[in-house]
């Protein structure tokens, strides 16, 4: 199956190229190309499948299109990043920030912890949802830290 099959810019491409070489560096698969996201996404359906079969309930997707896997796969790295699952947590790559660190975030984005009334969400019910927040900004840069070296290789 070819890249087109992912219905991908060129842009959009190089970023699941880099979302995916973060994931094989850091373990969480054992190969970054696209046959072997071809490879992966074909192991998933069939477990679907099979499991439909037995009888079994399957969650979820059934049968992921190409693009659909992709974003399934990009999506559950940066998951894996910001709430961070066992192997991330065992390389020590997620930060943890401090409590002054996450009540600056919030500070300064005042905007996303309004309810539709117009009052404010108190820090202590949101400082979770901060801490993801910021992973998610973290994980964003080391994507494009990931960019930027191809760039300049190329």
């Amino acid at each position: 199956m070819s890249k087109q099959n992912y219905c991908l810019t060129p842009e959009e491409e190089h970023y699941a190229k880099a979302c995916l070489t973060l994931a094989k560096r850091w373990g969480l698969i054992d190969d970054d190309s696209f046959s072997a996201l071809e490879g992966r996404r074909t192991a998933k359906n069939a477990q679907a499948e099979k499991a439909e079969q037995d009888g079994k309930p399957v969650y979820g997707t059934r049968h992921f299109s190409a693009p659909a896997y992709l974003q399934y796969e990009l999506t559950r790295f940066k998951l894996d990043f910001v709430e961070p699952c066992e192997k991330i947590r065992a390389l020590g790559i997620c930060p943890d920030f401090t409590d002054a660190q996450t009540r600056a975030w919030y500070d300064a984005n005042p905007d996303l912890f309004t309810r539709y009334a117009g009052d404010s969400f108190p820090y202590e019910e949101v400082k979770q949802i901060i801490e993801k927040r910021m992973r998610e900004e973290v994980y964003d840069s080391l994507v494009q830290d990931l960019l930027r070296e191809s760039a300049d290789r190329q």
